[in-house]
């Protein structure tokens, strides 16, 4: 049921297991996002959000929390390709080419070459098992609070790490979906944000 334009609202009441989340994505048009540097690497097709082409990245830009998120609860349902890599950047900002330089970002990869794995917080705290598989379906979830980034894989934490107290990269940004190569094909779907309080 859409609630708000700003995006669907799931969940009827407290009590409800949806209650709180946000659809970031409304399955037919890229309202809200903003490709950087070859958008032709993204196309929607049957509600999801297909991934194929040259490197590129996908920004929310849209009007939830202002594209600004701290502490929050970011879900999506994913399915790579085999020899796919892709990732999902959080707390990044809008850049019209590069790869992302603020923030994290949160590998999509089950059987590309790169050593890091779904699940694994970039060349910070990496994951080297393979959790998920080529052509089906999983969910990644990934959960900030404070300074404690939290990855589950259908819905199994495989991944935690806190922030020294002194530096780091969690300081609010926006998301962002990776286009990491013209051989890597992924697909994303029910992309949704509970926003934490702070």
């Amino acid at each position: 049921m859409l609630i708000a334009s700003q995006g669907a609202v799931f969940g009827q009441g407290k009590d409800s297991p949806d209650a709180g989340w946000i659809s970031l994505f409304d399955g037919k048009s890229f309202l809200g996002w903003k490709p950087a540097e070859h958008a032709a690497t993204f196309t929607i097709s049957n509600g999801m959000i297909v991934v194929f082409g040259d490197r590129a990245h996908l920004f929310y830009e849209g009007p939830v929390a202002n594209h600004s998120f701290k502490n929050f609860e970011f879900k999506a349902t994913v399915m790579t390709t085999p020899g796919s890599n892709s990732g999902i950047f959080i707390h990044t900002e809008f850049q019209p080419d590069g790869w992302p330089k603020k923030g994290y970002e949160i590998q999509v990869n089950n059987t590309h070459t790169d050593w890091r794995k779904t699940g694994s917080i970039y060349a910070v705290q990496d994951v080297k098992e393979a959790l998920a598989k080529d052509n089906e379906w999983f969910t990644e979830q990934i959960i900030v609070q404070g300074k404690k980034i939290t990855i589950l894989i259908n819905g199994k934490v495989i991944n935690e790490y806190t922030e020294p107290a002194e530096g780091g990269r969690l300081s609010g940004g926006t998301f962002a979906l990776q286009g990491h190569d013209p051989k890597s094909k992924a697909y994303y779907k029910d992309v949704m944000v509970k926003i934490l309080p702070d």
